[in-house]
C-alpha cells in the first residue's frame, strides 16, 4: 500500500504538524490522516497544505491529537472548523471522562462535578476541539492502545497507563503526590541542568540509560504504528521511555515486527525521552547500517534540536536523521513525488556534543 508522509514545520519554536496520505492506488482514491496541529498558526500552514497538495475539499479521515501540549493542540482547532473539509473522526483523551477513577488521588474538596469542571477550565483546547466536533458531527473517540485509525495501529498509552498519568499532569489540579515531589523535582532538576562536554564514537555512546523523566502529559503521548507493505512506520509524538516501552510490550504481543524504516524522533529529540535500552528494543543495536530515517519535528528557531547525542543514536543504529526547522519535510513510498519536492539535508554524526538538555 502507499503512503506519502509531511512533517510540517510547526512555526517558530517546538510542536509537531504531520499529515499522512494514503490508499490502494492514484486511481481508486486515497484517505489523510492529521496528527496535532502545532500552534494556533500552524493551522492555517496545515489547510494550506492539505489545499494546495491535495484537495480544497478534502476528506480527512482522522484528525489525531496525540497529547494536551500547547505545541501540539491548538492549530488542529482552525483545521476541525474549516468548513470546507469534512471530517469524519476526531482521536483524543479526555482527563475528565475518567474522572471517577482518580477523583480519590486530589483533594477531598472537590466533588465529581468540581473536579471535571477544573479539568475542563484546564483544557481550554480540547474543550474547544470538542465543542466544534459535536457540532459539525464530528465523531471524538478515545486513541487508546488497541484502537485502529486508519491504517495505524494504537501501541500506547493503554488505557491503564493514562489512567494512573492523569493525576500528575500539568493541566490537572495538583494531586497529593505531586504536591510532594516539588521541591525534589526542583533539586533534580537545578542538577541535571549543568553541562557538560563528552565525546562520542560510532561504537560508544554516551546516551543516559536513566534520564531525567519527561513530563506526565508527554507520556501520555499517542503512539502510532503502521506496516505498508515491508515499509513500517513509528509515530511517537512527545513520548518518553515508558511509553516506548509499553508500546514495544504491546507490539511485541500483538506479533509486529517492530524495526520502523520510518519513525518520529520523540519530543523534538530531547535526550530525557529515550534510553539506549529502549532505542535497541526498537531500532536494534548498534553499530547498523541503512535501517531506515528517523525525523525530528520543530519549529525553525528551535536549531538546538534534535540533541547531538540523540542524533548520533539513531544515526549509530542506521538511521538517516532529518529536522525540520528549515522547512517541511517529505517522506514516500509508491506514490509518485510531488514536483520541486527535494530530499531534506541529513544530519551528520558529531562527535562533540554537550550533555545540558
Amino acid at each position: 500500500m502507499p503512503y506519502e508522509i509531511d512533517f510540517l514545520r510547526p512555526g517558530d519554536s517546538s510542536g509537531d504538524a504531520i499529515i499522512v496520505k494514503w490508499g490502494e492506488t492514484k486511481e481508486s482514491g486515497f484517505w489523510l490522516n492529521v496528527v496535532d496541529g502545532g500552534f494556533t498558526e500552524t493551522g492555517d500552514q496545515i489547510i494550506e497544505h492539505i489545499e494546495k497538495y491535495h484537495a480544497k475539499d478534502a476528506t480527512i479521515a482522522n484528525v489525531v491529537l496525540s497529547h494536551a501540549d500547547n505545541d501540539h493542540a491548538p492549530g488542529l482547532i482552525k483545521v476541525l472548523e474549516h468548513e470546507a473539509f469534512t471530517i469524519s473522526t476526531l482521536w483524543m483523551n479526555k482527563p475528565w471522562d475518567y474522572v471517577d477513577e482518580v477523583i480519590d488521588k486530589f483533594h477531598g474538596a472537590y466533588t465529581r462535578e468540581g473536579l471535571i469542571k477544573k479539568m475542563r477550565e484546564m483544557h481550554p483546547y480540547l474543550v474547544e476541539m470538542e465543542k466544534i466536533a459535536n457540532r459539525r458531527g464530528i465523531a471524538i473517540k478515545a486513541p487508546l492502545q488497541g484502537a485502529q485509525i486508519g491504517a495505524f495501529t494504537v501501541l500506547a498509552p493503554s488505557r491503564a497507563r493514562y489512567v494512573a498519568l492523569i493525576p500528575d499532569l500539568d493541566k490537572t489540579p495538583p494531586s497529593y503526590a505531586s504536591e510532594s515531589r516539588g521541591i525534589l523535582g526542583s533539586l533534580i532538576k537545578t542538577v541535571s541542568d549543568v553541562a557538560e562536554k563528552v565525546l562520542e564514537r560510532l561504537d560508544f555512546e554516551t546516551l543516559d540509560n536513566n534520564p531525567p523523566a519527561t513530563s506526565a502529559s508527554n507520556e501520555t503521548s499517542v503512539v502510532q504504528w503502521a506496516s505498508f507493505g515491508n515499509k513500517r512506520v513509528l509515530l511517537t509524538a512527545d513520548v518518553g521511555p515508558e511509553g516506548l516501552a509499553e508500546a514495544a510490550d504491546y507490539a511485541e504481543q500483538i506479533s509486529l515486527l517492530i524495526q520502523p524504516t520510518l519513525v518520529q524522533i520523540p519530543h523534538h529529540g530531547s535526550r530525557r525521552n529515550v534510553t539506549p535500552a529502549v532505542l535497541n528494543r526498537w531500532l536494534g543495536k548498534y553499530p547498523a547500517e541503512n535501517q531506515g530515517n528517523a525525523v525530528a519535528s520543530m519549529g525553525k528557531n528551535a536549531d538546538i534540536y534534535p540533541r547531538k547525542k540523540v542524533a548520533n543514536a539513531f544515526t549509530r543504529r542506521g538511521y538517516h536523521v532529518y529536522a525540520t526547522h528549515r522547512g517541511w519535510i517529505n517522506f514516500v513510498h509508491e506514490y509518485d513525488r510531488r514536483a520541486g519536492v527535494q530530499d531534506a539535508p541529513v544530519i551528520p554524526f558529531t562527535p562533540d556534543v554537550e550533555d545540558d538538555d
